[in-house]
C-alpha cells in the first residue's frame, strides 16, 4: 500500500571525533531508485519524473490513477474537448479559458496557465493542439506543485491533528479512513469526538473507533475544548503515535462558532505546549470557488498546515486546486474520489493534472 505519510527519519549516528576520522573509511555511496510518479526516498520527498516505458507503475498506483482520472471526468472533459481541433488558434485559447474558468480554476490561475501555455506554444513551435494539451499538463503540474506535501508523524509523541471542515464536507468519513492507514501501517491512534454538537457525529467517528480498534475519548454533550484536552492528555499518558481531534462543523460566517475552533486549538496547547503539530481543513470539492473561501476563512482563525479535498468524483469543479495553488497555497495532504478507503490517497501534482488531462 502506498504510504499516507511521511515517518520522521531515525537520527543521524554522532559523527566520530575529530582525529579519529581518518581511521574510519567512508561509506559507499548509495543511490536509491527513483518512484515512478514521485514519492518519498528515505526522508526526502521528491518530484514526480516522466516515467519510462520500461518501468512499471506499481499496481496500487495503477488502480488509484484510474480511479482519480474516472473521478476527474466531469471536470476534465470540458477542459479537454478544447484540444481535439486540427490547429491552435485564438479560438482555441478563447475556448480554454472559458473551460478552466468554468471549471473553477479561478481569474488568477486561468491568466496564469493561459500565458504558460501560449509562452510555450511559441517558444517551442508548436502546431498541433494535443502539443498545447501537454504544455498545459505541464504548466498545471508546476501550478500544483507547491501544494504536494507529505503528512509527517513521529516528529512529536503524540502527534495532535486537529480537523475542521463544514458539515457535509466528508470530514468524519475523511479521519475514519485516515485513522484505517495509520492503524494500518502500525501507528497507535486515539480519537478525539470533540464535535459534540451532532450525535450522529460521534457515533460515526465511535464506528471508524471500533472498526480499526483504536480508542476513542468521548462525552454526551460535552464540551468540545474539555473532550480535546483530555484526549490529549490521555494519548500522551497512553504513549499513542497519533490524536485525531474531530471538531464541530460549521459555516466560516459564524462567527461565534469559529471563536470555539479557536478555543480548541488553545486548550489543546494547554495538553500539549506544542500541539496541535497538523490543522487540516477538509473541503468538498463541489463547492468550488466557495472551498477557496473556506481556506482562507479557517486559515485566518487556525493557521491551517494542510488539507483532505474530497467528493473531486462528483463534481466540474475539481479545478479550485489551481485556484487554491495560485491564491492560498496550503498543501492538500490527501485527495477524495469516492466513498472506499482506497478511494483516499495522497495528493501528487503530476498525478492529478495528468488524470485531469486524461
Amino acid at each position: 500500500m502506498f504510504s499516507f505519510f511521511k515517518k520522521k527519519p531515525p537520527p543521524a549516528p554522532a559523527a566520530p571525533p575529530a582525529d579519529a576520522t581518518a581511521a574510519v573509511p567512508a561509506p559507499a555511496a548509495v543511490t536509491a531508485p527513483a518512484p515512478a510518479s514521485g514519492g518519498l526516498i528515505g526522508s526526502a520527498l521528491v518530484a514526480p519524473m516522466e516515467i519510462p516505458v520500461a518501468v512499471e507503475v506499481p499496481a496500487e498506483r495503477q488502480s488509484w490513477m484510474e480511479r482519480l482520472s474516472s473521478g476527474l471526468r466531469k471536470t476534465g472533459s470540458s477542459i479537454s474537448q478544447v484540444f481535439t481541433g486540427a490547429t491552435i488558434d485564438d479560438a482555441l485559447y478563447e475556448e480554454l479559458e472559458t473551460a478552466l474558468l468554468l471549471a473553477d480554476t479561478g481569474v488568477a490561475a486561468t491568466e496564469f496557465l493561459l500565458n504558460e501555455v501560449k509562452r510555450k506554444v511559441a517558444s517551442s513551435g508548436a502546431t498541433r493542439p494535443v502539443q498545447a494539451k501537454n504544455i498545459l499538463v505541464d504548466a498545471l503540474t508546476q501550478l500544483l506543485r507547491p501544494l504536494q506535501k507529505p503528512l509527517v508523524i513521529g516528529e512529536h509523541q503524540p502527534t495532535v491533528i486537529m480537523v475542521a471542515g463544514v458539515n457535509g464536507a466528508g470530514k468524519t468519513t475523511s479521519i475514519g479512513k485516515l485513522t484505517r492507514h495509520l492503524a494500518e501501517e502500525g501507528q497507535t491512534v486515539l480519537l478525539a469526538a470533540a464535535d459534540t454538537f451532532r450525535a450522529a457525529a460521534r457515533e460515526q467517528l465511535t464506528v471508524w473507533a471500533d472498526r480499526n480498534k483504536v480508542e476513542i475519548v468521548s462525552q454526551e454533550g460535552g464540551d468540545p475544548a474539555a473532550v480535546s484536552f483530555d484526549a490529549v492528555s490521555a494519548g500522551k499518558a497512553r504513549k499513542k503515535d497519533v490524536v485525531i481531534v474531530d471538531t464541530a462543523g460549521r459555516l466560516p460566517t459564524q462567527l461565534h462558532l469559529m471563536e470555539e475552533l479557536r478555543k480548541i486549538k488553545r486548550v489543546v496547547g494547554k495538553a500539549d505546549a506544542s500541539a496541535p503539530h497538523e490543522v487540516i481543513l477538509v473541503i468538498d470539492g463541489n463547492t468550488g470557488q466557495n472551498a477557496l473561501a473556506q481556506v482562507k476563512s479557517f486559515d485566518n482563525v487556525l493557521q491551517l498546515t494542510g488539507l483532505v479535498v474530497t467528493k473531486l468524483d462528483g463534481t466540474a469543479k475539481g479545478g479550485v486546486l489551481a485556484a487554491i495553488a495560485q491564491e492560498k497555497p496550503v498543501p492538500v495532504y490527501f485527495i477524495g474520489v469516492g466513498e472506499k478507503l482506497e478511494d483516499l490517497e495522497t495528493f501528487d501534482a503530476r498525478e492529478f493534472a495528468l488524470a485531469l488531462l486524461a
